[in-house]
């Protein structure tokens, strides 16, 4: 069954459009994901939208007719408003369409299983979403185990983010913690710390990675807090030919990851 919203001043208009804002996503427990393939990627993964915001000028599509299917059996609610309304919601001139909400998941390192995967990526004080879900993207496409996001880093929810991760974000597990709280969890088990790093480093080619292998990257602009550094199992280094002193966050860590991936499979 749909709702149809036409007026811009309906509540839950803004409640919606809230979700865009950290501390309203923090409040609801919610997020939100636009767009038919991310959110069929959401499906594909067992996520379904507790809400449903299709545009009255959609395109047919036997995907949206599924996902439509899949809310109502699951006791969601799917909304049909104009294109206008939507991109008042998404904060998108051109919405894809379709959007959905989320409820946020647990991202707790008590959710983590090691084990589960050889390699996983960590980020510390990343604060560009686009780097954040470029990093997610990466994960999955090197078949990462998740994402752990250490002291303050930019919200995983966050429409940027998400979009960014092109549907990776339902792929990959992702917890946050603080830095005192994750050395202690991976030191209790099986787990080598790797980071990129000037200070005693070795080339990252044939460097001797070992599985689980967790790849380190740092703060966009300030890089790794010494302690940090210090505390991995091993610091390696990638070359730089130009005049450029240092690859971006999310670069460095789909460099690293490949090479590990490569190591770990040969």
């Amino acid at each position: 069954m749909r709702r149809q919203i036409t007026g811009f001043s309906n509540p839950t208009v803004k409640d919606l459009r809230a979700l865009r804002e950290k501390k309203h996503r923090k409040a609801s427990g919610q997020f939100l994901a636009e767009g038919l393939r991310l959110l069929t990627d959401a499906l594909a993964c067992g996520h379904v939208p507790q809400v449903l915001v299709m545009s009255t000028q959609r395109e047919s599509h036997p995907l949206l007719n599924a996902l439509e299917t899949a809310v109502n059996a699951a006791g969601g609610e799917v909304i049909e408003t104009s294109p206008d309304i939507l991109s008042k919601i998404t904060g998108k001139d051109n919405p894809q369409g379709v959007a959905g909400v989320f409820a946020e998941f647990d991202t707790s390192m008590a959710g983590l299983d090691r084990s589960s995967a050889p390699i996983w990526l960590v980020a510390q004080a990343l604060r560009d979403p686009g780097n954040l879900g470029t990093m997610l993207r990466t994960g999955d496409a090197v078949g990462a185990g998740g994402l752990i996001l250490l002291d303050d880093c930019a919200d995983p929810f966050s429409v940027e983010a998400v979009r960014a991760s092109m549907g990776a974000v339902f792929t990959q597990k992702i917890a946050q913690a603080r830095w005192e709280d994750f050395l202690p969890w991976l030191r209790g088990g099986a787990g080598q710390l790797v980071a990129a790093s000037l200070r005693d480093a070795v080339p990252y080619r044939g460097a001797p990675y070992q599985t689980p292998c967790f790849v380190l990257v740092g703060n966009e602009s300030r890089g790794l807090p010494l302690e940090y550094e210090a505390a991995c199992d091993l610091r390696v280094t990638m070359p730089m030919k130009g005049r450029a002193d240092s690859l971006n966050a999310a670069v460095a860590a789909a460099v690293l990851a490949y090479e590990v991936l490569a190591s770990l499979e040969a």
